[in-house]
């Protein structure tokens, strides 16, 4: 049984889609943290079969549009003097900015690096996005499209 210690204040992220927990853990730059951090693969979920799960000892500011881009099943438990006393769920945001970058190559974000990448969800069921500029078309939780890949 994997034991990990309890968090006294900090933050639970739960319900990330097995597999997508890295690169949570990489955006939001918990790779080069000065705190304690977990980051759990492939752990068994009732829900799910498989979780990726990332836990924090400290509190942090997260964009959490960027979370419910990701996968919106993503739940984050704020812990403080070790009680969970927040339990945030995710969703998909109306919009996305500076998160994912457009793949068009003719698209003005390519060639004009100032103006700033901006998705809008344009169909809630199939969780797709549509650049601002190009109408190229992004699933939610595309990974690879991510900005400084």
């Amino acid at each position: 049984m994997l034991n990990i210690a309890e968090i006294k204040n900090g933050l639970v992220i739960d319900h990330i889609k097995a597999g997508s927990g890295w690169k949570v853990f990489r955006y939001l730059g918990l790779d080069s943290a000065k705190f304690t951090t977990a980051l759990i693969v492939n752990a068994q979920s009732v829900k799910s079969g498989k979780k990726d799960i990332i836990k924090i000892d400290n509190i942090l500011n997260i964009d959490y549009s960027v979370l419910g881009y990701i996968d919106p099943s993503i739940t984050v438990n704020v812990i403080q003097d070790s009680k969970i006393t927040k339990k945030i769920k995710m969703e998909l945001p109306d919009k996305i900015q500076g998160v994912i970058r457009c793949k068009n190559p003719r698209c003005i974000t390519e060639t004009e690096h100032y103006v700033p990448q901006e998705f809008h969800l344009v169909n809630r069921e199939k969780a797709q996005y549509r650049c601002i500029y190009c109408d190229a078309l992004y699933s939610a939780g595309t990974i690879g499209a991510f900005e400084g890949d």
